[in-house]
């Protein structure tokens, strides 16, 4: 199969282009680079994204490949996402602050450190880069290789690069997920839910 970059959502009405457009793939090129200023608008848009009160609780630990600091993250990852994700042009962790150093709370937190991470990912696609964020992480020993306080949380990482070319070798497996039809639930099943289970 072909890795494509056009992978435009089948919406059931339509939405922005640039939202229909947007898709996290697992074929990175290992030879693909971001720029510098292309990683300083992809954090400028997660610095500019909303948070309650506008506690501003994120931070980011920010790795490109080639560095120490990108292969510890690399390590960190599951096995799975290892794999395809050692691959990416930089890797960003992200960390919520989840009470500030006098023990205030922040609630949304977690929420907010989520829409900084998709205001980067909108941001990426602009910039014809390609994101994808991934769950399978050990984020206690990230926070422990990086030296993150107790009071923060680290959430995510995200991959970040361009696409690899067809010349380039890439698992199978990845490259059939890559092009196989994208899904998400119906909107019957995620508004107003009669049923919750």
């Amino acid at each position: 199969m072909t890795i494509v970059s056009d992978r435009r959502a089948e919406t059931a009405t339509p939405i922005i282009d640039l939202l229909a457009d947007r898709w996290s793939p697992r074929s990175y090129d290992p030879a693909g680079e971001v720029s510098d200023e292309q990683l300083d608008a992809l954090l400028e848009a997660a610095r500019w994204a909303p948070s309650g009160s506008n506690n501003q609780p994120r931070r980011f630990v920010v790795a490109r490949r080639g560095t120490e600091d990108f292969d510890r993250i690399v390590a960190r990852l599951s096995s799975g996402n290892r794999t395809w994700a050692q691959h990416a042009a930089v890797l960003v962790v992200a960390v919520a602050e989840l009470r500030d150093a006098d023990g205030k709370v922040f609630p949304s937190a977690v929420y907010d450190t989520g829409q900084s991470i998709a205001h980067l990912s909108v941001q990426a696609h602009v910039l014809d880069l390609h994101t994808h964020q991934m769950g399978g992480i050990d984020g206690a020993g990230i926070a422990e290789d990086f030296g993150i306080p107790a009071r923060f949380a680290v959430q995510t990482v995200t991959a970040i690069g361009t696409l690899a070319p067809e010349a380039v070798a890439v698992d199978p497996a990845f490259r059939d997920r890559d092009a196989a039809p994208r899904s998400r639930k119906p909107l019957s099943e995620l508004v107003n839910p009669a049923d919750w289970s």
